[in-house]
This record gives structure tokens, C-alpha cells and sequence, in this order.
């Protein structure tokens, strides 16, 4: 028997309520972020969302922690963080979220690689079938296969009074390569006009298979997969209640510093200086 996505929905969404005030917004084809990656680039590395409120918002999706304290990667309903030292733990409910992406994954669209050099060249591939489906979307993207090389990032936390997110990275960011590697890559992609309150674009976390390694990656080569794209056409944002939060100036241009969290080494960034 065939069940709608719509019915799935409502019937989550009312076993859900009740449970946080966030579950009762729960729908899976949204798209729900937590603040904004500006107010991020900026220093708010606070907030009010827990982990647990998250996992009433997706099962899928990217994002970090309470004091820039490592990368999110949210699969299969569980929010693992990977550390700064290279560890990967599952988040306890109670953790902070200062920024995050979610979704209830569904494979709408599946497309298979082989023999992918690099980043760009899966970002094409991808930004393709973006354009075919529709460019002004949120697509979340996951992939599982084996990286014949992959390098990601992950970072260590910081201490109040924060620096901004690329101080902050300069100084705590921790690198790791790894060979042939089993894993799943999970992704996000934002259209152009998000980049107010996003990246534009796409954005890569990963966790290895042993659930031993993970972060955000800055470069990755294929040999063969088949990536899975979720194409979402809702939208909801939470903003922290946080007077603090408040206080930031969010029309601020801070969109130099977001392409160099998301793209550079620790190298670049120090060579940027």
C-alpha cells in the first residue's frame, strides 16, 4: 500500500506535538534552519535550541554546536558531533545548537557518479540537476560509498567572549585526510537568494561508516556512488531568544568571511591574514 508523504507528515507531526514546541511544526518537506550563518560568521556561537529540538525538526541535515564546538551531521535521525581532536560522539538532547540545517530526508531524485576528481566536480554535476529540478529550491543530499581520498575539517570550541567564525576556525581548526574511506557525505544546497541567511550554494559534512571520523569537507575525490537529493520547497527558520542575539547586526556584510569558512584550509586562512 503506497502512503503519501503528506499523510506520513500528518501523522508524525501528531505524534509529535506535545513532546517540544518545535515538534508541532515538523513537516517533512521543510526545510527548517536554526538562526542564521551570518549571525555565526559574527561570533554568536550561544544559543537557545537544543539537540533535542532539533531531532523534532529532520532526521538530515548539517550544522555545529555551542561554542563553534565541532561539526553537526545529523543521519538517520541521530546528531553525531565530530571534535576537534578528530573523535565523533553522538550529541546528548541537552546540547546547544547555534546553527543548523534539518529535513525529513526523502530520495526524490538519485543520480549516479563515477570517477569524480574533486569537489567541483561533484558540485557540477550536481548544480546541473539543480537546474533541471529547479534552481530556486533547498536540496539536502546524502551519499554513502567508499572516498578514495577525502579531507575535512573539523574544530575545537571557544570560550566566551567569541571571536568570529574565521577567528575562531584560524586558530581551532584541526584538518584530517583519509584513503579510501567508507562513509556518507551529507549536503546542503541554498539558492541564490539565501545568501542573507545562508551559504549559497552547497555545503558538505561527513561521517565514516565506524562512526570514527567526520567533519566538514574541503575536498573529496568519487570513484563510483549514487547521490540521493531531497527537493524541499518549505522554508522555517528559529531565531534564538537570546537578548544577546538580538544585539547583532545582521544586515551586516559578512559574506567575504562565510566563503572563507567554508572553503579554505587552515593555510589559506592564515595566509589571508
Amino acid at each position: 500500500m503506497l502512503i503519501s508523504k503528506k499523510l506520513i507528515a500528518s501523522i508524525l507531526a501528531g505524534l509529535l506535538i506535545g513532546s517540544t514546541g518545535y515538534a508541532a511544526t515538523a513537516d517533512r518537506e521543510n526545510l527548517a534552519q536554526v538562526a542564521l550563518l551570518q549571525s555565526l560568521a559574527q561570533g554568536y556561537f550561544g544559543g537557545t535550541v537544543t539537540v533535542k529540538d532539533l531531532r523534532a525538526m529532520g532526521d538530515t541535515g548539517i550544522g555545529t554546536f555551542e561554542g563553534l564546538n565541532g561539526e553537526m551531521i545529523v543521519l538517520d535521525g541521530t546528531v553525531y558531533q565530530a571534535l576537534g581532536d578528530g573523535r565523533v560522539v553522538v550529541a546528548p538532547d541537552t546540547e546547544i545548537i547555534p546553527f543548523a540545517n534539518v529535513t525529513y530526508f526523502d530520495n526524490d531524485i538519485s543520480i549516479k557518479l563515477s570517477n569524480i576528481a574533486d569537489k567541483a566536480s561533484l558540485e557540477k554535476i550536481l548544480n546541473q540537476a539543480v537546474k533541471e529540478q529547479g534552481e530556486n529550491s533547498f536540496y539536502m543530499v546524502k551519499l554513502h560509498t567508499k572516498f578514495p581520498s577525502i579531507l575535512f575539517r573539523s574544530e575545537y570550541g571557544s570560550s566566551k567572549p567569541y571571536p568570529t567564525l574565521v577567528e575562531a576556525l584560524k586558530g581551532k581548526q584541526t584538518e584530517f585526510t583519509h584513503k579510501n574511506i567508507k562513509g556518507t557525505l551529507v549536503g546542503l544546497y541554498c539558492p541564490n537568494y539565501m545568501g542573507e541567511l545562508n551559504s549559497v550554494g552547497w555545503h558538505f559534512h561527513f561521517i565514516s561508516d565506524d562512526r570514527k571520523h567526520g567533519g566538514h569537507i574541503l575536498e573529496l575525490a568519487i570513484k563510483d556512488g549514487e547521490i540521493q537529493l531531497d527537493k524541499t520547497d518549505k522554508f522555517s527558520m528559529t531565531l534564538h531568544k537570546d537578548k544577546h542575539f538580538h544585539e547583532i547586526n545582521l544586515a551586516k556584510d559578512m559574506s567575504a568571511d562565510i566563503r572563507s569558512a567554508e572553503q579554505d584550509t587552515q593555510s589559506a586562512m592564515n595566509n589571508a591574514q
